[in-house]
């Protein structure tokens, strides 16, 4: 099992198992490998993956939830999610903001539900109503600067259907300037200007 976080696009795999799918970043010359867990090594993973000549990380350990622990103690944590909303003709709804394509999400209100917050933001920032969440998809981690604090950000993904057609109101104070429903088959220019978690709650979404 492995946990993926993302550096800006650079993944970061903390796992209990190098598999198949994890081989190749462990054997890539770009990539960091670690398979000690104290607190030196967790600063070193932190401050190897903000080097720009570094692509990607993995880091084992035999047990994964106390090297999560550990590792997520460094950052200060946020909570958010999300949705991956289909229409009755299986396309998804998706959105242009801040220059990418991206998909309905936002942080999670003060004793709010991950699954009331993935159907709050959802509604706010396309205007849809009568959302029917059918259950979850995949969790995303990234990380980002925000002042002096370092971010992780956790966002629960959950699979969602609409019936009808709704009319699409784009949430401006969001800066989100674009809203379309797109099929699966002509979903290859929009994942090329997305996010990397964006492309695996896509990929997942329509594979699932």
């Amino acid at each position: 099992m492995y946990i993926k976080i993302f550096f800006n696009d650079k993944p970061l795999f903390l796992c209990n198992d190098v598999n198949a799918e994890l081989q190749p970043y462990v054997h890539h010359d770009d990539a960091v490998f670690i398979d000690e867990l104290n607190l030196h090594t967790v600063k070193s993973m932190i401050h190897e993956m903000q080097d720009a000549s570094v692509h990607a990380g993995v880091f084992f350990h035999h047990d994964l939830e106390e090297l999560k622990t550990m590792f997520f103690k460094k950052f200060t944590s946020v909570k958010a999610a999300g949705g991956f909303v289909l229409n009755a003709n299986k396309e998804v709804l998706m959105m242009f903001r801040r220059g990418k394509w991206d998909l309905p999400k936002g942080k999670m209100d003060k004793k709010e539900s991950f699954e009331e917050c993935a159907i709050r933001e959802t509604e706010e920032e396309t205007g849809l109503k009568n959302i029917t969440l059918v259950a979850p998809l995949i969790t995303t981690y990234h990380t980002y600067h925000e002042g002096t604090r370092y971010i992780l950000k956790e966002t629960k993904w959950f699979r969602m259907k609409v019936n009808g057609e709704q009319k699409l109101i784009p949430q401006a104070e969001e800066q989100i300037t674009k809203l379309e429903w797109v099929g699966k088959n002509n979903l290859k220019n929009y994942m090329q200007n997305s996010f990397p978690s964006v492309r695996d709650v896509l990929e997942a979404g329509f594979t699932s």
